[in-house]
């Protein structure tokens, strides 16, 4: 497995990862694919790459894209501010629980940092297993509603 940055010509895979994405609980019908043509979706890949925290790395199964961890600043479910970027990952699944994702996370991490980041945050729904792999990548929750943690990692303190 090699994680390596996205390709400019691999942005549409952003939409397949964000399908994946989307938490359903057990025994809950998937939504239609067309979920993710919704504006408060569209904000995760909508001319990705065009904006100051538009960071994008992969993790590269022999030649086959299998996961994304993406980051922008935009006005999404974790949005804290506008000066903290919001995380988006996903793996498919049969490559989740090895490792991956945590991963991809730390490497993100780190450059976040590295380019002068304070913070980074993201929302997850409370019933999604991936809440211990975000606190155990340094993510803290700052605020909840009914059905999501807003969490925020401190990158200052953050050393991978």
């Amino acid at each position: 497995m090699v994680l390596r940055e996205l390709k400019e010509n691999e942005t549409e895979l952003l939409k397949d990862f964000l399908y994946e994405a989307i938490f359903i609980p057990e025994g809950v019908e998937p939504p239609a694919r067309e979920i993710i043509e919704q504006p408060e979706l569209k904000i995760y890949y909508e001319d990705f790459g065009s904006g100051s925290a538009d960071y994008c790395f992969v993790a590269d199964d022999n030649g086959k894209v299998v996961g994304a961890v993406w980051t922008r600043i935009m006005n999404d479910y974790g949005h804290v501010d506008d000066d903290t970027p919001s995380f988006a990952i996903s793996l498919y699944k049969e490559y989740r629980g090895h490792g991956t994702g945590t991963q991809l996370m730390q490497k993100m991490l780190m450059l976040l940092k590295e380019k002068g980041y304070k913070r980074a945050s993201l929302a997850v729904q409370k019933a999604n297993y991936a809440v211990r792999m975000y606190e155990r990548t340094g993510f803290r929750t700052v605020d909840e509603n009914e059905e999501e943690f807003i969490m925020v990692c401190d990158l200052r303190e953050y050393g991978g």
